[in-house]
């Protein structure tokens, strides 16, 4: 009896799709007629005069934000320093019968920021990150390297702010001409509307900051631990105040030089009234404008990080100074 129930049930269910079917079938024609009307739409709106002229208009804006965009990848473009690469070339092999490829050791990696180490050395790292840091990647504490991470979190920072400004600079730019777009377009196309404005693609995601890692696998490969210094924001703070600390200053006199810190950075921002010193640019008439710290002689040429030797410059001035004085 039951089988029977079964049989009638599956014929009623084989009915009842076979009599939906045609209906699905109009909703499916009216659904792809719409939606090539409305593609023939928007592609014609973005191909026609008016967003031409739109783009036209406010194509100086979008390169601006372009040009500051390259400039924040560029910031972020930096190397810590020593290349254990280029320590020369060696070949290697074992031969032992109990050198299983275990996972971890299948998986070792080898590069600049990586050491390989004993389990010792990797807990030591987490006692002591900055020692271990200078010691196993030959960081030498004295002016030269104190000026090097100086200089990377100086950049670091302007990019961490040059990214939250650039997001906000373009939403701005889109803003200002949402009145000018079809409605259809602003509610059903405002992804292909930024894109086709031309504006490059914009990376906001969190800076990738460098880091050291200390790493420690088995001789069998069953187990490791690890340790790695991320050198964010925070750190390199620290670690500038920890240098700083370690070395005997020769080209300046006690006290006078300044550390490159965060802190810094901002009281020079407002010792300069959020100005640029070259070209008067302010956040006070560009609310999104990125400022950068800028040394007045050069590093390269024997400035100092003094207070007097210090300014402030919108990106667009530091990029055309350079080396400059």
């Amino acid at each position: 009896m039951s089988a029977i129930l079964v049989i009638i049930g599956i014929f009623f269910v084989i009915g009842a799709i076979m009599n939906l079917l045609p209906i699905v079938l109009i909703f499916a024609f009216i659904y792809a007629f719409g939606y090539g009307i409305w593609k023939l739409y928007e592609s014609s709106y973005f191909k026609g005069k008016k967003f031409a002229a739109i783009k036209e208009r406010i194509q100086s804006y979008i390169d601006d934000c372009n040009a500051l965009n390259k400039h924040i990848s560029e910031l972020k473009d930096v190397r810590l320093g020593t290349d254990q690469l280029s320590s020369g070339r060696s070949e290697y092999r074992d031969a032992s019968k109990w050198n299983f490829r275990r996972p971890e050791l299948s998986g070792q990696r080898y590069g600049s920021n990586i050491y390989n180490c004993s389990r010792t050395v990797c807990d030591g790292a987490r006692r002591d990150p900055f020692k271990y840091v200078c010691k196993y990647f030959d960081v030498t504490a004295d002016e030269k390297t104190l000026e090097h991470f100086e200089s990377i979190l100086n950049n670091f920072e302007s990019a961490e702010d040059g990214k939250k400004l650039l997001k906000k600079e373009k939403e701005r730019i889109v803003e200002s001409i949402q009145s000018s777009v079809p409605p259809l377009i602003r509610k059903f196309s405002q992804k292909k509307l930024v894109d086709s404005l031309g504006f490059d693609e914009i990376s906001l995601n969190a800076i990738g900051f460098p880091r050291y890692v200390f790493k420690y696998i088995s001789p069998g490969g069953n187990s490791s631990t690890q340790c790695d210094v991320v050198m964010d924001i925070d750190n390199l703070n620290r670690f500038v105040a920890y240098l700083s600390e370690k070395i005997k200053f020769r080209r300046s006199v006690a006290g006078q030089r300044a550390l490159m810190t965060s802190k810094l950075r901002q009281k020079i921002k407002q010792r300069d009234g959020f100005m640029c010193k070259k070209c008067g640019a302010s956040v006070a008439r560009e609310p999104n404008l990125l400022l950068e710290i800028d040394h007045i002689i050069p590093l390269s040429r024997g400035g100092m990080t003094t207070e007097s030797n210090l300014q402030t410059l919108c990106w667009r001035c530091n990029r055309k100074k350079g080396a400059k004085i």
